[in-house]
């Protein structure tokens, strides 16, 4: 139990009341069992009632840890369960999570064992007849597009307990003018100990924070009530029980945590509803938001003190058999509304159809005026639900309308054109093909205007919605069968009833950037947002010029300046710094419950890199949206292959990739037996992608022979050979290193000289320091971070090494990057180890072990160790960053040909010359290095934390001629870059 104290940062007390030790099995059933944090003799008989008779494993702790910065949102979800009973049983962690997020991590402790979960690529599946895929549940289709059930079923040893943790992120979206942020507290029981903690970090001004009662109703959506605010706001309903907000500076905590006996009061059954929190953040009239960290950008624009922009619109409204009801009443209802809210200057239209298609105002749209919308309303009270679905002959007519008013002499040429498309069922009439219904809505709209669809119930086929509005430039919307489908109908029409920009243009300086998310947008709505991000070409450079370009109204817009680059990227670190100390302070704070502190090291170590992480997160997005739009197998393949690629570098779970893990089986001794692996989710509620509804994902358990060839079991099977107690094994400590701002040394052994050098390199740079790729597969880069000098200085900024990776290429792949704060092994399986404990790790070719708040030792076959110190400040200035040293502890299995900033000098051999004197009458001394002349001058160097000095020759002008090439040579594209100095990239 040790180990899930080492991997996950468990505290003393914790890992006593979460031992994985069985409990007395001589033990009375009592309610000391449930570990509750109230007295068992102040619980309501009919509570007690309830968890005696409990018949599945207990959740004694619910804990649900949120850090949101800059409107992105990690989310470390932590639950106990324990099995009260003597025998074996089966227990169920499910937990429901916004469907737009991703799942990027999943880890179990059972019986002491840790079973990591690991994302793989999805197999192609096989379709059989009428095109449905093999073994594709019942289910899975279901158009409930708020959340996504993640599920993992295991059986639980008696008398013992099981942890599970499930991290996700996703970027919130602002509709509205407001962000929001919901959790799912749904256990399906009364919880012993139940926590909600949610901190918010923006750059900018946090504004009209407040948190909503808690919203049982499946889809209250951007609309519902308000609630509490935070301090010093008008006062709002009530927030749920224990709800309490603190704001220090532009950090805000909001925390819920009511006992067993409070849970009890607002629902017996576990079913405790959504907390949502809604907030915005202060913006202008600017060019925008951009933050800047570690080589990525991310660029928020959203407008405000625009005047509107008008807008010509068609309703096209499903009237056929199956609206009748409730369903045509509230679209009836949601449609008076909403032409009251249509502006003097817009002009408008309805088309309603079934087996027929009726125009209200045939071959033109109307003004608003009182009159027309007096008839309109009397054409929508006329509405009388009957016959089939022309979904494709109703798209025509509204085409034809819309282009005919464009192409007319009352058009604006700067106005925003579009069609709102209602059903709720799928094409049973005319045209019934979805490629012929597509392409011919393709055909109709031209790229004029914009189609806006709407899917209401469980009939709908939402791929065909969603593939609709996407090759239109719209949206889709769901709406489920039980859902209020007219509120939701004018929620979404409230989202683009205000069109403020059309066809916008985000440009950045011309070779500057590489890998930009999407920059051009047909139209920008009132209360919404336009995100891009990409990354920096040039890191180095002082500024990015920006610029927008869009139509408003009458005229076209023009914005632009410079975002001066390193004035940004320290206001975005001081962010991460707010959101770190803010995301550890709330997993030590009291009533945080013993998993305040899981998934600690994971999530802060997401939160430095967030601008990456929202890159990569948009990135994928992009991807699945361009599968499904695209118009041939070829670009489909390649969209397939970009987010495949891109959801595995960011371990996220999407559409094309599988979440895999062990399945523990308890034996009759109570021990645990590993079974085959499988998916943590073999039903889901919920589309799979707020962007991709209908694409299911594959919840198929993977046999073992579905293995790819050549993996063994994951480390997880292994997981025994971590010590509990790592001893601190004395070092060798190395000369050849390279530590500091970074100060290089090396050690000249047959020579028996020692000579040093700096390298002045740019942040965000990553530099080789050992490539021997070919040889014996190792490969080491360092990435760099600046710092401001310390006052005095000569130098403008100072760059460390932030993090430290190895490739391992033999026997087979493996990746160990090192920060600060914690140490990746990637190869067959991931495992994520904190810097702040001790722990050690032996898969055989590599094994690695961490000395607390230390050093990080790496050895690679028993003849190549690394040692990596850990250089981190607990109150540093200004100019100091937590950063590493890279020491060459044995370098014996190192080839001759081994490259890089130091391994070009393992194997060579140096002499010192005396030359004669110059100008000032003394002699100097040159170093011969490969027949080169290197002009050095004594010196005296700390190294290894400043316990030892070291006397070295020291070679100026960056290392100019000591070492082979320019310095330019060693930059290399990626972290885990393995290519050949100095050309060539082996991609990974």
């Amino acid at each position: 139990m040790l180990l899930w104290a080492l991997l996950m940062g468990v505290s003393a007390t914790a890992l006593g009341q979460l031992g994985d030790s069985p409990l007395d099995e001589d033990a009375d059933f009592d309610l000391r069992d449930f570990n509750l944090d109230v007295a068992p003799r102040r619980l309501p008989r009919q509570v007690k009632t309830l968890l005696t008779k409990e018949t599945k494993p207990h959740i004694q702790e619910l804990s649900v840890k949120t850090t949101i910065i800059s409107r992105y949102a990690f989310t470390a979800v932590y639950c106990a369960m324990l099995n009260r009973h003597s025998a074996a049983a089966d227990g169920v962690f499910q937990f429901q999570i916004p469907a737009g997020a991703y799942v990027s991590n999943f880890t179990m402790i059972i019986g002491g064992r840790v079973y990591q979960s690991e994302v793989r690529p999805k197999e192609k599946r096989v379709k059989q007849e009428k095109g449905k895929p093999r073994n594709q549940e019942s289910g899975d289709t279901s158009p409930e597009a708020e959340v996504e059930l993640f599920r993992m079923q295991v059986s639980i040893p008696g008398r013992n307990r099981a942890v599970f943790l499930l991290t996700y992120e996703q970027l919130l979206l602002r509709r509205l003018g407001r962000y929001e942020h919901v959790t799912s507290l749904r256990p399906l029981q009364l919880v012993s100990r139940l926590s909600l903690d949610v901190t918010v970090v923006d750059h900018s001004p946090i504004t009209d924070l407040e948190v909503l009662p808690l919203r049982n109703g499946r889809s209250n959506g951007a609309n519902g009530p308000s609630a509490a605010k935070a301090p010093g706001s008008p006062v709002r309903p009530e927030p749920p029980i224990t709800t309490a907000v603190k704001q220090e500076k532009n950090v805000y905590r909001i925390t819920f945590s009511p006992n067993i006996i409070q849970q009890a009061k607002i629902t017996t059954n576990g079913l405790l509803g959504d907390f949502v929190i809604r907030y915005d953040v202060q913006r202008d009239m600017g060019i925008g938001d951009i933050q800047v960290l570690n080589g990525h950008f991310v660029h928020y624009f959203a407008p405000k003190d625009l005047p509107v922009v008008p807008k010509n619109v068609v309703f096209v409204i499903d009237t056929s058999a199956s609206m009748m009801g409730t369903k045509i009443r509230q679209t009836k209802d949601a449609l008076f509304t909403i032409l009251r809210d249509l502006r003097p200057e817009d002009h408008f239209n309805f088309i309603s159809f079934s087996n027929k298609i009726k125009v209200w105002q045939p071959n033109r749209l109307v003004p608003v005026t009182p009159l027309t919308v007096r008839d309109a309303k009397k054409f929508i009270l006329t509405l009388v639900p009957n016959g089939g679905t022309n979904i494709d002959g109703a798209i025509g007519a509204g085409s034809s309308l819309l282009r005919g008013y464009l192409s007319g002499p009352d058009s604006s040429p700067n106005s925003v054109s579009l069609i709102i498309f209602l059903t709720d069922g799928r094409p049973t009439v005319g045209e019934t093909q979805s490629v012929a219904i597509l392409g011919n809505a393709r055909s109709a709209v031209q790229e004029k205007f914009c189609i806006f669809s709407i899917g209401i119930g469980n009939d709908v086929d939402y791929r065909l919605l969603e593939r609709m509005a996407l090759e239109n430039c719209g949206m889709m919307r769901r709406i489920h069968e039980e859902a209020d489908a007219g509120a939701m109908l004018k929620g979404f029409y409230d989202e683009i009833g205000t069109p403020l920009l059309s066809d916008i243009r985000i440009n950045y300086t011309e070779n500057s950037v590489q890998y930009v998310t999407q920059h051009l947008f047909t139209n920008y709505f009132n209360g919404s947002e336009i995100v891009v991000a990409g990354k920096l070409a040039n890191r180095s450079a002082e500024s990015l010029h920006v610029q927008v370009t869009a139509s408003n109204s009458d005229k076209s817009i023009v914005l632009e300046t410079d975002v001066p680059l390193r004035r940004r990227q320290v206001e975005t670190e001081e962010r991460v710094r707010e959101a770190t100390a803010a995301t550890a302070a709330g997993a030590k704070a009291p009533g945080s419950g013993s998993g305040g502190s899981q998934g600690l090291d994971n999530v802060l170590g997401s939160i430095e890199d967030f601008v990456e992480r929202v890159w990569g997160f948009l990135s994928v997005k992009e991807e699945l949206r361009s599968r499904l739009s695209s118009q041939t197998s070829k670009e489909r393949e390649e969209h397939i292959h970009q987010a495949t690629n891109l959801s595995l570098t960011y371990n996220f779970l999407t559409p094309l990739t599988n979440l895999l893990v062990e399945r523990p089986v308890a034996l009759a001794d109570g021990s645990m037996a590993p079974a085959p692996t499988v998916t943590p989710q073999p039903r889901e509620t919920g589309s799979p992608d707020n962007d991709l509804p209908g694409d299911t994902r594959d919840r198929r358990p993977q046999k073992p022979d579905e293995r790819p060839s050549g993996q063994t079991s994951p480390l997880s099977n292994r997981i025994g050979q971590v010590e509990k107690r790592p001893a601190k094994k004395t070092i060798t400590i190395s000369k050849t290193s390279a530590d500091g701002d970074p100060h290089f040394v090396v050690d000249f052994p047959l020579s028996k000289l020692t000579v040093c050098f700096n390298i002045n390199g740019d942040a965000g740079h990553v530099l080789r320091l050992v490539s021997d790729h070919r040889s014996s597969g190792v490969t080491v880069n360092g990435k760099l971070i600046g710092a401001p000098a310390p006052p005095g200085s000569h130098k403008q900024q100072r760059t460390y090494f932030s993090t430290i990776t190895l490739v391992v290429d033999r026997p087979r792949r493996a990746y160990i990057e090192v920060t600060p704060k914690k140490v990746i092994l990637d190869g067959r399986d991931r495992m994520v180890l904190p810097c702040h404990s001790t722990a050690a790790v032996d898969s055989g070719a590599v094994s690695l072990a961490v000395v607390g708040k230390s050093n990080v030792t790496v050895t690679v076959g028993g003849n190549i160790s690394f040692v990596i110190l850990l250089h981190q400040y607990k109150n540093p200035a200004p100019y100091q960053r937590d950063h590493l040293g890279f020491y060459i502890a044995n370098s014996r299995g190192l080839s001759p040909s081994c490259h890089g900033l130091l391994g070009q000098f393992l194997h060579e051999d140096v002499g010192l010359a005396e030359r004669p004197a110059q100008g000032d009458g003394k002699p100097s001394r040159v170093l011969k290095v490969k027949g080169r002349s290197v002009p050095v001058v004594p010196k005296s160097r700390r190294i290894y934390s400043g316990t030892q000095n070291v006397d070295c020759w020291f070679a100026k002008n960056n290392a100019a001629k000591l070492i082979e090439g320019r310095y330019e040579d060693y930059v290399v594209p990626h972290m885990f870059d393995t290519g050949d100095w100095p050309h060539g990239t082996n991609r990974v």
